[in-house]
């Protein structure tokens, strides 16, 4: 076995942030079209990261969702709807932190501007009761993929900017959405409690798998990306994740449709 005391663990080793990657989303999504015989066509402007999948399948079984035929990912698809003026792409069960990034390397890649993640979280600090939610405005990088983005730091960072475009746009909305910092990790089942205290003592409101590459994928690529943790239980507590209506679909998509309406 390999001792790496003498030297960088694999995850920080050999990371050259400033050099391109020889693999990019844009080749995979090439290849993809050739061999299923697809168009060419952009998703929408404004797309959306649906971790749980719950939005998609609601939507799904209300009719307003169509999937459409000519995403290429090998990974996943994608459906459309229309709220209001808005149309959206949405992408379900798209969880954890390296498969958050790779199908929004591959959204931004056909056409996205702005990409917006709602994702479940476990609370951390008891704010109050669950659920509500959470406008992530750093998340701790306790999972692997944002290093091979950004060198070592301890937190990525939510876009001043779009903080700054958000603020007062969730007056008036059935549930509350709080401000803060989020613990990401990469291995819901490892959080001990002893870590669950020291998340806590950082001040941090709760956890979730994915803010953190996220933020900084969107800054180390100058993309616009905006996530929200929808904290839904107390870490697996009996009678937990109770989400709310529609297993919180209507509150989550309002959410999302006041954030769109701010930041299109």
């Amino acid at each position: 076995m390999t001792n790496h005391r003498e030297g960088p663990v694999p995850i920080l080793a050999n990371k050259h942030h400033s050099e391109a990657s020889a693999f990019q989303p844009g080749n995979l999504l090439r290849e993809a079209r050739r061999q299923k015989g697809l168009a060419l066509r952009d998703v929408p402007a404004i797309c959306v990261l649906d971790p749980d999948g719950d939005l998609v399948r609601r939507l799904r079984k209300d009719g307003r969702a169509t999937a459409d035929p000519d995403w290429a990912c090998y990974h996943s698809e994608l459906d459309r709807f229309v709220e209001g003026d808005l149309e959206f792409g949405i992408v379900g069960c798209v969880v954890g932190a390296s498969y958050a990034v790779l199908v929004a390397e591959q959204l931004f890649a056909s056409g996205c501007q702005l990409l917006i993640s709602m994702t479940s979280a476990g609370q951390l600090r008891a704010l109050q009761p669950p659920p509500y939610f959470i406008l992530i405005e750093r998340a701790l990088r306790d999972e692997g993929t944002s290093y091979h983005y950004l060198p070592p730091t301890e937190f990525s960072q939510l876009d001043a900017d779009i903080i700054a475009a958000l603020e007062g746009a969730f007056e008036g909305l059935r549930e509350p959405v709080l401000r803060g910092a989020t613990w990401t990790t990469d291995a819901p089942f490892r959080e001990t409690e002893r870590a669950i205290a020291a998340m806590t003592a950082q001040g941090l409101l709760a956890v979730e798998m994915e803010a953190a590459a996220l933020y900084a994928f969107a800054q180390a690529r100058g993309k616009r990306v905006v996530c929200f943790a929808h904290v839904t239980n107390q870490m697996g507590r009996e009678g937990d994740f109770e989400k709310g209506e529609a297993d919180g679909t209507v509150d989550a998509l309002a959410v999302i449709v006041a954030s769109a309406r701010r930041l299109r």
